[in-house]
């Protein structure tokens, strides 16, 4: 096998040891930020794992019970492992007025049966006079079938890992929710740390998304305010052959690692996931048998130390219940030494809590990029003598000779996309202004080691709150509140829509002709307005502008920073990269911005990891299903056509030695061959 590491992207934060420290009532910041909207109806908290979700829910569900009318609490989590997080808690011990305690008979997610038997269990629920009942989504729907609507009216439900969530018909939790909020009798709060679907879908319909009050607590907020944490490092591998051949070259036996194995029907697989784990183990020592009390597997090291390996791939019912339950042991949580090594297929994913864990591996690409996320935060809990983090993803490098070619392109494409994405995810935040005519510094804004200059201050950056404040020439501001809400609160979001368009990545990363504009103005003016049709058409353009901005201030950081050169860019710092670009450029313009490539420099990184041959084989595939435009395409150029001629008196030319006015000058002379067509039909 020959494996070539991508460059990591490391971001890198300051310990302050905010995010852990918690009130006179026992919240930390995420916590206390949440229990401050408690009064709303509909509440949506997007907050990373690790950062206090469960307990933020429970002090808010308190205060509805007992302060706010509702008469019950359902807390609804995606699966049975997960609702252990609601368990009691001893809150007043902490400050707070009150305890959290759900009677074991109402925590469903610890009952035996199937849900069609717990449906019984929800309606007695609804009938007593108890406060909290724990279920399944799966659960909550077929009860919601049984019971309706209205049997809910005046209790608060709590949708955990509301990603699940989808505004499409044939999403059965989400049907339930849109007529929990029509019929408006119910209190919701939704919560999860990756708002949006692997499937691109919408969560929630606009009209109601637009009923919820938004508690948004960033990656970096949570990782800056870590004690011990200080790094993160995010990167992937491509290789050929079988990657069970030479995992150590990725695989740190030294570092606590949850590994993912591929799905068996993908690619990456045998075909045979327990011969898969056989070999892993024999790779990594000699076995010593399975400890009997934990069920774990013991293999001893070439240097003689044991590693303990927990085998959750085995589809034997009571070993791996041993090994889970082992796992979950609250005696064995501070116990650093209780396991090793984690080997999962399926498990050990969202909601799983082991604070030990250094290295996320995963091999072969999963189902969406909200698993990749969900996989990513296993590893990003803060713990004593725990500096670094990191997530590694295994791909297998597309093979001319393969006749699923295209399907290790897609692979490919989707391993880039969650990349960028999770660059974006552990960046601070961004907050673009329009370039005033005097710059004059903002209190509490750092602006570099020169200080400050009024003839190039761009940006400076607020350590605390994580955010850069960045003035830009030409931006376009947001007018409306929904609008200067996105900007603020959900840029991520419209960036993470942008990167799984596959029509996007794909010409972004392999067509040779391609003129930047036409991503980061047509195809992402597109996705916005599929996105937010509500929105007006400045509006639009505006949030527009601010995603474009933020993904490629990030990756013009890549570069500028460290240029592009693999050996050096595992050491990259988002932060000063960010910082450096912004200050290096005398004065940042959107023009410059929407100039700007988003996928250059992961094209770069591709040309210097994979085979040339293969790089060929996936140019020459997307090549050869190409289209040069489309009509709705050649609608927006033209629109924007008229634009430059509003500005420059006249219409683009075909003849233009600027390759973005000759775009547009063909989707005039397009939209024109179109209507002589249909004249002379």
């Amino acid at each position: 096998m020959r494996s070539k590491q991508v460059p990591s992207v490391s971001v890198t934060y300051a310990q302050n040891g905010s995010s852990t420290k918690a009130n006179e009532l026992g919240m930390r910041p995420m916590q206390e930020r949440a229990f401050e909207k408690r009064g709303e109806q509909y509440l949506l908290i997007k907050s990373p794992p690790a950062s206090g979700k469960s307990r933020a829910l429970m002090f808010i569900a308190l205060d509805k019970i007992h302060n706010q009318g509702l008469r019950q609490a359902i807390i609804v989590v995606p699966e049975k492992t997960i609702g252990s997080s609601f368990a009691d808690e001893p809150l007043s011990q902490f400050g707070f007025w009150a305890d959290w305690s759900v009677a074991p008979k109402w925590n469903l997610c610890n009952s035996p049966g199937t849900d069609g038997g717990k449906v019984n269990s929800v309606g007695a629920f609804l009938e007593s006079a108890d406060r909290v009942l724990v279920c399944t989504h799966a659960t909550f729907r077929f009860a919601v079938d049984k019971f309706g609507i209205d049997a809910f009216d005046d209790r608060l439900i709590a949708v955990d890992e509301f990603h699940h969530v989808s505004a499409n018909p044939d999403n059965k939790l989400g049907t339930h929710l849109g007529a929990f909020i029509a019929r408006d009798r119910v209190h919701i709060v939704a919560m999860t740390g990756s708002y949006f679907r692997g499937d691109a879908e919408a969560v929630l319909a606009p009209s109601d998304e637009a009923r919820f009050e938004t508690v948004t607590y960033t990656y970096y907020e949570q990782l800056n305010g870590y004690t011990y944490l200080k790094a993160l490092d995010i990167g992937y591998f491509f290789y050929t052959g079988s990657y069970v051949d030479d995992l150590l070259k990725v695989l740190d036996p030294l570092e606590k690692t949850i590994l993912h194995i591929p799905n068996v029907n993908s690619r990456e697989s045998t075909k045979d996931k327990h011969r898969e784990v056989e070999h892993i183990i024999d790779a990594l020592g000699d076995w010593q048998g399975t400890d009997p009390a934990t069920g774990f597997q013991l293999v001893k090291r070439p240097d003689g130390r044991v590693l303990r390996i927990a085998d959750l791939v085995d589809d034997d019912g009571p070993k791996r219940d041993r090994v889970s339950t082992a796992l979950k042991d609250p005696a064995q949580k501070s116990n650093r030494d209780h396991v090793d090594l984690i080997i999962a297929l399926g498990m050990a994913k969202e909601g799983f809590d082991w604070i030990w864990c250094e290295h996320a591996l995963t091999v072969g690409y999963r189902a969406s990029l909200t698993e990749i996320v969900q996989i990513i935060g296993r590893a990003t809990r803060d713990a004593p003598g725990k500096a670094r983090a990191r997530f590694t993803n295994l791909i297998a490098e597309p093979d001319a000779s393969e006749g699923a070619v295209t399907e290790a392109v897609n692979d490919t494409l989707k391993a880039i996309a969650a990349s960028l994405l999770m660059e974006q995810v552990l960046a601070p935040r961004f907050e673009f202004k329009p370039k005033a005519p005097t710059n004059t510094a903002e209190p509490g804004f750092d602006y570099g080691e020169g200080g400050y200059e009024p003839s190039k201050c761009n940006v400076g950056f607020n350590e605390e709150s994580g955010t850069f404040q960045i003035e830009i020439k030409g931006l376009a501001e947001p007018r409306s509140l929904e609008a200067t809400r996105i900007c603020q609160q959900d840029l991520n979001e419209v960036i993470t829509a942008f990167v799984q368009d596959k029509t996007t990545i794909e010409r972004g990363l392999f067509d040779q002709e391609l003129v930047p504009e036409e991503l980061t103005q047509v195809r992402m003016g597109k996705i916005i307005k599929d996105k937010y049709p509500e929105l007006d058409e400045h509006d639009q353009e505006a949030v527009r502008q601010h995603a474009i901005a933020a993904l490629n201030l990030t990756q013009k950081a890549k570069e500028t920073l460290l240029g592009r050169d693999p050996e050096t860019s595992s050491n990259m710092a988002l932060i000063d990269g960010v910082r450096k670009f912004a200050m290096d450029v005398r004065e940042l313009d959107i023009d410059l911005i929407d100039r700007i490539n988003p996928f250059s420099e992961a094209y770069s990184i591709l040309a210097k990891t994979m085979s040339e041959a293969s790089l060929k084989e996936v140019a020459a595939i997307i090549t050869a299903k190409k289209i040069s435009m489309t009509p709705e395409e050649a609608r927006d150029l033209a629109r924007r056509a008229l634009k430059f001629k509003q500005e420059r008196g006249r219409l683009p030319l075909l003849t233009s030695q600027d390759a973005w006015e000759r775009r547009m000058a063909e989707g005039v002379a397009f939209l024109a061959r179109m209507k002589a067509k249909a004249a002379n039909g």
